[in-house]
């Protein structure tokens, strides 16, 4: 699983561009994408597309969805 921060809300608009993962809005007006990704080529490709789609990432962290 991985969690990717990007800078600025985003409105229902996108959820459709991000289909299997999750869109989280959060109160300091960043937004965060995460979901299982299930491989460095597909993380490549999402990473890919939030540069195309013009959005500022600021971080990408894996994460244990069991939290160990």
């Amino acid at each position: 699983m991985y969690e990717i921060r990007i800078k600025n809300h985003l409105n229902s608009g996108w959820f459709n561009r991000f289909e299997g993962l999750i869109l989280t809005n959060l109160e300091n007006g960043e937004a965060i994408i995460s979901g299982p990704i299930v491989d460095q080529s597909a993380l490549h490709g999402l990473l890919a597309r939030i540069r195309d789609l013009n959005l500022t990432l600021i971080s990408v962290k894996e994460i244990d969805p069991e939290g160990r």
